[in-house]
């Protein structure tokens, strides 16, 4: 897979899924794939086992903006913005393994943003674009 076609994926998975298309959304998923949330230690073996509970996900709205994708063969990793119910940006990483065009594991972590140290001004560099 290339940038392109991982992009198409997640765009493909972010659209239904903002539309409440779980179902649709689910179909980037080998049926066995394993989904993963290290930060609370949580782990799905099977769309049939997440599919079912994000179907009753309780925001009524999730908005999502990709920032950025980049990985090489079956690893990709994006960096996006969710935010829910008109609640705060919140930044995530989204580690993605693919066998052929099917996701079959995906670790995704969520993390509020903090504003940066004035003391360290001196040594940044501008920010990469994104896109």
């Amino acid at each position: 897979m290339d940038d392109a076609a991982v992009r198409a994926v997640l765009l493909h998975y972010l659209e239904r899924s903002a539309a409440g298309d779980e179902e649709g959304a689910s179909s980037i998923y080998h049926p066995d794939a394993v989904l993963e949330f290290p930060q609370s230690g949580e782990r799905f073996e099977g769309v049939a086992t997440f599919l079912p509970w994000r179907r009753e996900y309780p925001a009524t709205s999730i908005e999502y903006e990709l920032d950025r994708v980049r990985g090489g063969g079956d690893v990709w990793v994006a960096e996006l913005r969710i935010r829910y119910d008109g609640g705060p940006w919140l930044f995530g990483v989204d580690v993605l393994e693919f066998r052929g065009d099917e996701v079959v594991r995906e670790s995704i972590y969520v993390a509020e943003g903090w504003d940066a140290p004035e003391w360290r001004a001196r040594w940044r560099a501008a920010p990469p674009p994104t896109g």
